[in-house]
């Protein structure tokens, strides 16, 4: 068994792919009643479902796949360091995906055995401002 320093924090995010984005947020903010965060160009919108996001994501007819979890890591960069060293191909290493006045979202991703989407999350500030 291999020793690590690697610590998969909790799911951070959870993404669900939806040809019709505004049918979708209808369902999951008026249906389901999960609180609404936001919605962002080109195509995504967030809930809060008790403290894991949920990522809605447009995409074009045909397209999709599975769902993509989010994990949580203190810090990125040792993570992702952690996981080479353990044979994880990375098919993006880490990079800011989202910044804002306060606020920082770095993610790497990667793939599970399946081929699924799998990422790696470091957020650092307050979302919300």
């Amino acid at each position: 068994m291999t020793d690590t320093s690697l610590n998969l924090g909790p799911i951070g995010q959870i993404a669900v792919h939806a040809s019709d984005l505004d049918a979708a947020v209808e369902f999951y903010r008026d249906v389901l009643g999960l609180p609404f965060i936001a919605q962002f160009p080109p195509g995504l919108a967030f809930f809060d479902c008790d403290g894991t996001r949920l990522m809605i994501s447009a995409v074009e007819e045909g397209e999709g796949g599975t769902s993509t979890l989010y994990f949580n890591v203190p810090e990125i960069r040792s993570a992702y360091e952690t996981l080479k060293s353990l044979g994880v191909e990375f098919v993006k290493e880490p990079h800011i995906v989202h910044s804002s006045g306060d606020y920082e979202l770095q993610m790497a991703f990667f793939r599970d055995p399946e081929g699924n989407l799998m990422a790696i999350m470091d957020e650092r500030g307050s979302l919300t401002g």
